[in-house]
């Protein structure tokens, strides 16, 4: 039974319970069920003393109040992936793995923006002082006029917003706020969406717009209750393949832009760099290629970037062939791979498949069929593509290879990187000073790779 005023509440996705359990029945997770104490009656409105009520005062949707200007914050990556800039009174949830570079982004955020005039506060929970010093130390920021402090108490944190005016608040980060209203630890289920829910009622109370860091679970999810989620405006995630210094800030939502932007840094021995051409990170600087090796020009958000696709086609030395991907979905690849056996006749039954994308980038587009394709069927002839080619389209079921979106914009990143040759589906528009070969048929494109005819 559980005891009077106690609730039991899951730490990995916030469902309730009335008594304790070693599995959580919404989630499935073991052993995150907590105790944690009922900090209201039961109900959702606490008994008043009248009747009668404000009410809502409904308004329409016309307005002649102009939208505020968006904050530059002066990191064009950063600014990008925010859909041109922060928007005041917004909440942004910034998530990513230990190490990834979080602190060391949002420290740059507010010391580039702090030096364009932008009133800025940072507040950390898991650093001191002069731990933020030193790292602004080394990126040299350290004449940023950024308002610092650490500091875990909720309460002292919104008071002091409320009587300083700030643009910009970061706080560094949400697991380790706590409120003196609820008995739960820090970073508990109900500490993290009462301090949460606190901070964005700042923001969306004419306070200053606030970033929130966000712990990650061992799935790369965000730590917490889904709830967190759903009450900023903009949910973004800080990626970085281990042994690459990329990183890569996505987001995976948006209230004020687009969610298919991503903003491309360097990790380096001074912070991190902007990365304005992404494409020439993420292709191989040899002079000949690789059989096996094809560059893919996708679309990531606005921008063309384009990406070597490494394929490699050998002999299996098990009973069972391996299916290796990097970077690519593996039920795309297992189609793809399909296709090319019933098609196309060529097989892969005793062969082991790897993929991977260079650079550590992932890849989401469907374009990115026929680059995988003329990778693999390079590997398997044994014949390199020129150096000088890009490939992108989608491959159908049928073998068809489909016209995708943006080929105007994907040839002209070619062409600036000094490509002169696609290999791509039918197109209807100019090839931007890049040699078009027109392929409608997957069986177009082995034959093609096979013949080094382009």
């Amino acid at each position: 039974m559980a005891k009077d005023g106690a609730i039991y509440v899951c730490q990995s996705c916030g469902a309730v319970h009335g008594k304790w359990a070693g599995q959580c029945s919404g989630c499935g997770e073991w052993n995150t069920i907590v105790e944690e104490s009922r900090s209201a009656p039961p109900g959702a409105l606490k008994p008043v003393a009248t009747s009668r009520s404000r009410g809502l005062n409904f308004e329409s949707l016309e307005s002649d109040t102009p939208e505020p200007a968006r904050i530059i914050t002066g990191v064009t990556e950063f600014d990008r992936v925010c859909g041109g800039g922060v928007v005041p009174g917004s909440a942004i949830l910034l998530s990513g793995d230990p190490g990834v570079g979080k602190s060391t982004l949002l420290l740059d955020v507010a010391g580039r923006a702090a030096l364009k005039g932008v009133r800025v506060a940072y507040i950390s929970g898991e650093e001191a002082i002069e731990q933020i010093r030193a790292r602004a130390k080394r990126m040299g920021l350290e004449k940023a006029p950024v308002a610092l402090a650490s500091a875990t108490a909720l309460r002292e944190i919104i008071a002091t917003l409320k009587r300083e005016k700030f643009d910009i608040v970061i706080v560094d980060s949400i697991q380790t706020l706590w409120s003196d209203a609820h008995e739960a630890g820090p970073g508990s289920v109900t500490q993290v969406r009462a301090c949460a829910s606190e901070m964005v009622r700042l923001a969306k109370s004419g306070g200053p717009a606030v970033v929130l860091v966000g712990h990650v679970t061992k799935d790369g999810q965000v730590a917490g209750p889904r709830v967190v989620e759903h009450m900023v405006d903009a949910v973004l995630s800080f990626e970085g393949e281990r042994g690459y210094p990329f990183r890569i800030l996505r987001a995976g939502k948006n209230r004020f832009g687009a969610t298919d932007e991503i903003g491309v840094f360097e990790m380096g021995d001074s912070g991190l760099r902007e990365v304005s051409n992404p494409s020439a990170l993420f292709l191989g600087e040899g002079k000949d290629r690789a059989p096996g090796a094809a560059v893919f020009a996708g679309i990531e958000g606005s921008r063309p970037v384009l990406v070597e696709v490494q394929a490699l086609v050998a002999p299996s030395a098990y009973g069972t062939p391996r299916r290796a991907v990097i970077g690519w979905d593996t039920g795309r690849l297992a189609m793809v791979m399909a296709v090319l056996e019933a098609r196309c006749g060529v097989g892969f039954g005793q062969q082991d498949v790897y993929l991977n994308v260079a650079g550590g980038l992932r890849i989401n587009e469907p374009a990115a069929d026929l680059a995988a394709a003329a990778a693999l069927i390079s590997s398997v002839t044994d014949t390199p593509l020129p150096q000088g080619c890009i490939v992108f389209g989608e491959i159908s079921l049928s073998g068809e290879v489909r016209s995708v979106g943006r080929a105007e914009a994907r040839l002209r990143e070619a062409q600036k990187l000094g490509f002169d040759q696609a290999l791509c589906p039918p197109l209807t528009v100019k090839g931007n000073g890049v040699g078009v070969t027109s392929v409608s048929r997957l069986t177009e494109v082995v034959e093609r790779i096979s013949q080094n005819r382009y």
